[in-house]
């Protein structure tokens, strides 16, 4: 890997630069066109750097904010100026509805929030409301000027849609290649993230995805899945390639929790 290499400009939970170098080894040598219904930050997407993709998400904020990067860079960036790293302000930007707001500052507010909450989480309630607290850092860059046009010049070949992963990948062909990383399996009990949105990623949904991936599978696709190393996930995708990794879990209120935890990556070829 480079050191120049594109970085996301989005902080995600379950985000995958620590485990990108696995993701870029197992890629396949060739393929058609790149799809990633679960983009979240989208670190393997700008690594990639791909010329015909396609990203996708449920998450209305994230794909406005996207959207924005893609068609409205530089107002974006003016109206990032205008925010200030302060805790009274960052609640009163948090308790703004974002749906009185224009696009542009929807996304600026999610950058905004995004890069000064605690630990760069994203989460909302069961009313769809962002909840996370201030994070009190010293100088959060919540602009990222460079940042920010580089992404823009990566999305220009891109289609973004704001859709659930089955409706994104409607139109994948044979010899396309889809990342799949959904929210992840929990290993037990709470401290298992799995708020991105005011709806769960449930059980029954790991088994609707391996049935996807099947389909995928017989269509000819490249498909590569990442998921929590469990017995369940094992057995949904145990007919395919399984590989190892180890990612350092960020997101346990406990800091002395954040170890290194086993992932696995499924591939069918």
């Amino acid at each position: 890997m480079k050191n120049n290499i594109n970085k996301p400009f989005i902080k995600w939970a379950g985000g995958k630069q620590q485990i990108l170098a696995d993701l870029l080894q197992r890629m396949p040598k060739t393929y058609k066109r790149y799809f990633e219904p679960f983009c979240g930050s989208g670190a393997l997407f700008f690594a990639i750097n791909p010329h015909d993709a396609t990203i996708a998400d449920i998450n209305t904020e994230l794909i406005n904010c996207y959207v924005q990067v893609k068609d409205n860079v530089e107002e974006l960036i003016e109206s990032l100026k205008n925010h200030v790293n302060s805790k009274d302000y960052f609640y009163s930007i948090r308790g703004k509805n974002p749906i009185s707001l224009t696009n542009i500052e929807r996304a600026s507010r999610f950058l905004y929030l995004n890069r000064t909450c605690f630990n760069g989480l994203y989460r909302e309630n069961q009313k769809g409301q962002f909840n996370v607290p201030f994070g009190s850092y010293k100088n959060p860059d919540f602009v990222q000027e460079n940042k920010l046009r580089t992404s823009n010049k990566a999305l220009q070949y891109t289609d973004i849609l704001g859709a659930n992963y089955s409706e994104s990948l409607k139109k994948v062909a044979k010899g396309d290649f889809i990342y799949l990383d959904p929210p992840y399996f929990p290993l037990g009990g709470y401290s298992d993230f799995k708020r991105y949105n005011k709806v769960f990623f449930e059980k029954k949904d790991h088994v609707e995805l391996s049935h996807l991936f099947a389909k995928l599978d017989k269509a000819g696709c490249y498909v590569m899945l990442s998921n929590s190393d469990t017995e369940f996930t094992r057995e949904l995708y145990g007919k395919w390639v399984i590989k190892t990794v180890q990612a350092r879990r960020l997101i346990n209120c406990d800091a002395t929790k954040r170890g290194l935890i086993s992932e696995i990556l499924v591939t069918n070829y």
